[in-house]
């Protein structure tokens, strides 16, 4: 059986076809961690959680790589506002997020670089 995907850039069904045979590549853009998360940011993970594991149980290797913006405007706004170094809120927001999808049973994912000590790696990818 063939799997199908909505593909957005062309507006259509299509045929799954991996790059490379047999393996599934998945980078999922996750949480911006300015405060705590709620149901509408876990969704995101929890929707790929479930078609990683649909392309686990079809037989594919998957890496799955869910990256974690852990700086922005507004975590230096709410560092400045709460007088806290903003690397405390990111991390402090990041285990919430974590502990959400846990919460949820989402498997972990393979790599979860944080953006500010990866951003050559991730416009790379």
């Amino acid at each position: 059986m063939t799997i199908r995907l909505y593909d957005t850039s062309a507006r259509q069904i299509r045929d799954f076809t991996p790059l490379i045979p047999g393996c599934v590549s998945i980078y999922l853009c996750g949480a911006t961690v300015q405060a705590a998360p709620h149901i509408g940011h876990i969704r995101s993970g929890l929707n790929f959680d479930i078609m990683r594991r649909w392309f686990e149980y079809r037989g594919y290797e998957v890496t799955f790589i869910r990256n974690v913006t852990d700086i922005d405007d507004k975590i230096i706004q709410k560092s400045a506002e709460q007088n806290r170094p903003w690397w405390s809120i990111g991390y402090e927001n990041e285990r919430a997020f974590n502990n959400g999808y846990d919460a949820l049973g989402c498997l972990p994912p393979t790599c979860e670089p944080r953006a500010t000590g990866h951003i050559t790696e991730m416009v790379e990818m």
